[in-house]
C-alpha cells in the first residue's frame, strides 16, 4: 500500500523531486532510471512527478537548468571577466582551477550524472553542457590569443593552454572526489597553487 505523500509546497516538492532524481540518475543513468523508482525514493506517486514534470525528459532538463544556470555560475563569469580585463593571467587560471575542483567536491552526484550522460550519448545533457561550457571556453581562448599578441603568453595553440589549465584540475578532482582516492594528502588549496605554478612557468 502506497504511503500518503508528505504535504509540501509546490516549490519544495519540485526541489525534492529534482534532488532525488539527481541521486538516481547519478547512479543509474537516465536510461536506467524509471519515474516509478524516482517516485518510490521520494515517497510519492508517479502522478505527483507528472504534476510537476510532464515527462522524465522534462525532469532531466530541470536538473540541468538548476545546475548550469545558477547565480554562482554568473558570479564566476563576472569574476573571470574582471581578471581578463585586468590581464591577470594567474588570477584567471587560479579561479578556473579552483572552480573546477570545487564543483566536483561540492556536487559529485551531478558530475557522475554528466558522465552517465556522456556514456549514454544523451543529446539533451550534451546540448546543455555545450551551451554552458563552449561560450566560456571561447572567451578563455580569445583571452589567451590576446595575451599571446601582447607577448605575455608564449606561442602555443590557445586551445591547448585552456585544455591544460582545465584538464589538470579536472583529473585531480575526478580522482579525489569521484573515485575517492585515499592517497591524495594535499589540500585543494595547496594543489591549486602547485598546479598554477606549473602552468604559469610553462606558458610564460
Amino acid at each position: 500500500m502506497t504511503a500518503t505523500p508528505t504535504r509540501m509546497s509546490a516549490t519544495d516538492r519540485r526541489n525534492q523531486l529534482i534532488d532525488v532524481a539527481i541521486d538516481l540518475f547519478s547512479r543509474k543513468g537516465f536510461s536506467g532510471t524509471t519515474t516509478r523508482e524516482i517516485a518510490s525514493a521520494a515517497g510519492v506517486t508517479e502522478a505527483i512527478i507528472f504534476r510537476h514534470f510532464a515527462t522524465k525528459q522534462d525532469l532531466y532538463k530541470a536538473i540541468l537548468d538548476a545546475r548550469c544556470c545558477t547565480p554562482d555560475a554568473q558570479a564566476w563569469f563576472s569574476e573571470a571577466r574582471q581578471f581578463m580585463d585586468a590581464n591577470d593571467d594567474a588570477g584567471l587560471f587560479r579561479a578556473l582551477i579552483s572552480t573546477i575542483i570545487q564543483c566536483k567536491r561540492d556536487d559529485p552526484r551531478f558530475e557522475r550524472l554528466m558522465l552517465h550522460a556522456a556514456l549514454e550519448g544523451n543529446e539533451l545533457a550534451i546540448m546543455h553542457h555545450n551551451q554552458f561550457a563552449l561560450p566560456i571556453g571561447q572567451q578563455l581562448i580569445e583571452y589567451v590569443e590576446k595575451r599571446q599578441r601582447e607577448g605575455a603568453i608564449r606561442q602555443v595553440d590557445p586551445k591547448a593552454v585552456i585544455f591544460a589549465v582545465a584538464g589538470i584540475a579536472d583529473y585531480y578532482a575526478h580522482m579525489k572526489y569521484l573515485h575517492q582516492c585515499a592517497n591524495i594528502p594535499l589540500s585543494d588549496e595547496a594543489v591549486t597553487e602547485a598546479f598554477l605554478d606549473i602552468l604559469m612557468k610553462g606558458i610564460k
